[in-house]
């Protein structure tokens, strides 16, 4: 059983932008050379993530205004609060409790498999990452693992 990994890095031009990274996530699968197993796609953020499903604009605007009603942008989060909040503060700290509080909803990582060198997708699935904070620079691990 062989295991290989590869970072990914995006760059997120604002709030709920979404990208379909399928083809590099595809064009690493290839490179590896495994030909069965599982590949598994992780974001390293907690205010960021990744899903599988169609990459439809419509529909994209839809989860948007979806996920915007979930966690709204203009209420008053606790973690935004940097009077009372000590834990896990950094010096370019923002208000982003919105942010993680999206991230309740979708996952921080996603597993497919691998048969025959073809990632198992359904008809429409997409590999996806969601900005949910603001613009910045952004990592998503890819580890295939099989034979």
């Amino acid at each position: 059983m062989k295991s290989k990994n590869k970072t990914i890095e995006i760059k997120s031009e604002n709030t709920l932008q979404i990208k379909d990274i399928t083809e590099q996530v595809e064009n690493f699968v290839k490179e590896t050379g495994i030909k069965n197993g599982l590949v598994n796609i992780q974001t390293k953020h907690t205010t960021a993530t990744v899903f599988l499903n169609e990459n439809e604009p419509l529909l994209l605007e839809d989860m948007k205004e979806n996920l915007k009603k979930l966690a709204p942008l203009d209420k008053e989060y606790r973690h935004d609060d940097f009077d009372v909040r000590t834990v896990n503060m950094c010096d370019d700290e923002c208000a982003n409790g919105h942010a993680h509080c999206k991230a309740l909803y979708l996952p921080s990582s996603v597993t497919m498999n691998l048969v025959d060198s073809e990632l198992q997708f359904g008809r429409w699935q997409k590999i996806m990452f969601i900005e949910l904070d603001r613009a910045r620079k952004r990592k998503v691990q890819v580890q295939v693992i099989g034979e």
